[in-house]
C-alpha cells in the first residue's frame, strides 16, 4: 500500500504566504535596516492619527503625502512593534484566519484581512483623532478573522459543530444571520466575554506582555466589529434560509409534488 504524505503545513498556501510576509517584513525592518531608515519605513506605513489633523505637531510635512494617507490604514498591519508582538499575532492569526482562508479562498481572505485592518485603523482614528498615537500590528485584522469565524464554525457540520462533514464540505456550510448568531448562547457569551477582555485592555495597567506601549484596544474592536458585519459581503457560500424562506420553500416544493386532477 502506498502512504500518503501529510503535509508539513496544515493551513492554507495563502495564510502560510500571508505568515511568511509578515515573518520577512519584521526580520528586515529590526533587524536588516539601520535606525534611521528603520524610522523612515515606520513614519510611511505605520498609522498614525496626527496625519488626519494637522502637520505642524509633527514639525513639517507628514511623510508620504496623500497616497500615505490612504496605504496606511492597510500597511500598519504588517509592521509589529517586536518580536513578542508578532508572534502572538501569528499565532491567532493562524487559529481563525485558516478556517476563513478554507472558506473564503486566497482573493477574498487577502481582501477580508485588509478590509478588517482598515476598519480596525478607522476605529483607532476616530478614537485618537488629533492625537500622536500610531499604532502598528496585524491585531485589527486578526480580530476581524475571529468574528468572521464565529460566524461558521460551530454550525452543525462545521469544523468545530457537531456531525462535522468532508474536509470539502465542512467549510461549504451555510452560516447563520448575524441576527441568529447573537441568539446562540454559545456566540452571546463569547461576545460578551471577548469585549470584557479588551475592555481590561484599556485599563492603564494592562499591555501585552514584551510590548511597552500600550494596545490598541480601540483597533481591536474596529477590527471585529468589522469583520463580524461584512463576513456576508465576502462570504461566497449562501446564507442558511430563515425560518419563513425554509416554510415557504418546503411549501413550494409539496404543491410541486401534489398529483394534477
Amino acid at each position: 500500500m502506498e502512504r500518503t504524505r501529510e503535509p508539513i503545513f496544515n493551513i492554507p498556501p495563502v495564510m502560510l504566504g500571508l505568515a511568511v510576509c509578515l515573518c520577512l517584513i519584521h526580520l528586515l525592518v529590526a533587524f536588516v535596516l539601520p535606525a534611521d531608515e528603520r524610522e523612515i519605513v515606520f513614519e510611511l506605513f505605520a498609522f498614525e492619527p496626527l496625519r488626519y489633523y494637522s502637520t505642524t505637531e509633527l514639525g513639517g510635512p507628514v511623510p508620504g503625502g496623500f497616497l500615505a494617507d490612504i496605504w496606511t490604514f492597510v500597511t500598519y498591519a504588517f509592521l509589529h512593534a517586536n518580536l513578542t508582538h508578532l508572534i502572538v499575532n501569528l499565532v491567532w492569526l493562524v487559529a481563525f484566519g485558516t478556517p476563513v482562508a478554507r472558506r473564503f479562498g486566497a482573493r477574498r481572505f487577502l481582501a477580508f484581512f485588509a478590509f478588517t485592518a482598515a476598519t480596525g485603523a478607522l476605529a483607532h482614528l476616530i478614537s485618537h483623532i488629533g492625537e500622536d498615537v500610531p499604532v502598528v500590528g496585524a491585531s485589527a485584522a486578526v480580530m476581524g478573522m475571529m468574528a468572521a469565524a464565529m460566524r461558521f464554525v460551530f454550525q452543525p457540520g462545521a469544523p468545530l459543530g457537531f456531525l462535522r462533514l468532508s474536509e470539502a464540505e465542512t467549510y461549504r456550510v451555510p452560516a447563520k444571520s448575524l441576527a441568529a448568531m447573537l441568539r446562540d448562547p454559545r456566540m452571546l457569551l463569547f461576545t460578551v466575554v471577548w469585549f470584557g477582555l479588551i475592555s481590561l485592555s484599556a485599563l492603564p495597567f494592562f499591555s501585552m506582555l514584551g510590548i511597552e506601549v500600550r494596545v490598541a484596544w480601540q483597533a481591536h474592536i474596529g477590527g471585529f466589529v468589522g469583520g463580524l458585519l461584512a463576513f456576508t459581503a465576502f462570504d461566497p457560500v449562501p446564507p442558511a434560509p430563515t425560518s419563513e424562506n425554509a416554510r415557504a420553500a418546503d411549501a413550494q416544493s409539496t404543491d410541486d409534488e401534489a398529483p394534477s386532477r
